[in-house]
C-alpha cells in the first residue's frame, strides 16, 4: 500500500460522499432559500415555518434519487472490495 494508493482512495471516498450527497442538499438549501424570501416578503417571523417544508422536500428528494444514491454507494464498496488484497498484500 503507498502513499498514491491511499490518496487517491480517500479523493474518490470523498468524490463518492459530496456526489450522493449533493441532490439532497441542493433540494433543503433551495426550499430554505424560497421560505426565507416568504418569510420576509410576508413579515412572518416564525421558526418553526422553515422545517416542513425542508422535511418534505428532503423525503421528496430521497424517494427521487435514492435508486441512485444507493448504486453509487453500492459501486464504491464493491470496488473497496475488490481492492482489499491491494491493501493487505
Amino acid at each position: 500500500m503507498n502513499h498514491e494508493f491511499v490518496v487517491g482512495f480517500s479523493r474518490q471516498a470523498l468524490e463518492v460522499m459530496l456526489l450522493v450527497s449533493l441532490p439532497v442538499l441542493i433540494v433543503s438549501m433551495i426550499l430554505g432559500l424560497v421560505v426565507s424570501i416568504f418569510q420576509s416578503v410576508t413579515q412572518i417571523q416564525e421558526m418553526t415555518i422553515t422545517f416542513v417544508p425542508k422535511i418534505i422536500g428532503t423525503f421528496i428528494a430521497l424517494m427521487a434519487f435514492g435508486s441512485w444514491m444507493m448504486t453509487k454507494m453500492a459501486d464504491f464498496l464493491r470496488e473497496v472490495i475488490m481492492n482489499i488484497p491491494n491493501v493487505v498484500g
